[in-house]
This record gives structure tokens, C-alpha cells and sequence, in this order.
């Protein structure tokens, strides 16, 4: 019998979680490398997400502390959406996924995690990418260290090529 260890998704699973919001915590540590933020914008920020379906799964989330979609004000639901397609670019050209889904989990009741600080999950899908692993074990199996995925990303840019991306 294989056993596939992924001890830092147990951390997520059964771990405490922080008093304050984890998006806006990270955003003001500037500390980006060790946080993952791989791109600021004047709204909203590209992060990648420490507990990911797939490689490469990334968030894009707005600066203010807002949980619920109708708040948000329209220049940074305009923003989020131009970061989406960059990202979108950035991951075809990185890691060559065969698709992806986008969306919003908004409250508890449609699995939002953090439903406190509204964010867009960008995730690449690959054909076969769904296998008896998540089903029968409730297990994703994620073949790239985070560090990995992040140095990729950066190198190759989300912003355009007039803007500066973030490495501290």
C-alpha cells in the first residue's frame, strides 16, 4: 500500500484559526515572498493560496476587509477582474493547464472559508487532474512545493510590462 503524506494540509484542516482576518493580516506584514503575494494592485492583490486545490491555484482579493459582493465598490470588482485575466494569462503560460474555473464562494453555507474578506479563486485544471483521490480519500495530490509555483509566477509576470510586480 502507498501512503501520500501531506502534513501541512492538516495545519488548515484541523489548526486554530487566527482572531483576525488572515487577507488583510498578510497584505500589511510586506513581506510578500513569505506570504506569497505575488502582485499589488491599487485595489486588490494576486496571493496564492497555501491550502490549493491545484498548482498554481491563486486569489485574487480586494485590500478592504469586505465579505460581501454588493459592497464592493465597482472600481475594485473592475480591478479584480483585470487581475483575473492577467493570471489567467500568467498560469496558460507557465504551467499550461487545459482549463480553469473562477468563482467566488460567498458565505459559509457555499463553502467560503474566510466568507469575512470576500476573494476570487483562479484555479488551473488540467484533463485527469480528477481522479479517486478526492473522492474516495478526500486527498488532493499537489506535485509542486508552494515556493516552487510562486518563483515561476513571478519570473513570468502578472503585470503588464509597465509595472513593476512585488519581491520582498
Amino acid at each position: 500500500m502507498r501512503r501520500l503524506w501531506t502534513p501541512w494540509r492538516l495545519e488548515f484542516v484541523t489548526g486554530p484559526r487566527a482572531a483576525g482576518c488572515i487577507f488583510c493580516e498578510k497584505v500589511q506584514q510586506n513581506t510578500d515572498r513569505k506570504n506569497f503575494i505575488l502582485y499589488r494592485g491599487a485595489e486588490a492583490f494576486v496571493i496564492l493560496n497555501l491550502y490549493p486545490y491545484n498548482n498554481g491555484h491563486l486569489m485574487v482579493v480586494p485590500y478592504a476587509h469586505v465579505g460581501d459582493l454588493e459592497k464592493v465598490e465597482d472600481t475594485c470588482l473592475a480591478e479584480m477582474m483585470r487581475l483575473a485575466k492577467r493570471s489567467v494569462a500568467t498560469l496558460r503560460k507557465v504551467m499550461n493547464p487545459n482549463g480553469f474555473n473562477l468563482g467566488f464562494n460567498l458565505g459559509k453555507a457555499a463553502g467560503a472559508g474566510i466568507h469575512e474578506h470576500l476573494h476570487l479563486h483562479i484555479v488551473p485544471r488540467w484533463e485527469g487532474d480528477t481522479n479517486f483521490m478526492p473522492v474516495l480519500c478526500e486527498t488532493r495530490i499537489i506535485p509542486e512545493l508552494l515556493e516552487t509555483t510562486y518563483d515561476k509566477l513571478l519570473a513570468a509576470g502578472i503585470a503588464d510590462d509597465d509595472e513593476k510586480l512585488t519581491d520582498q
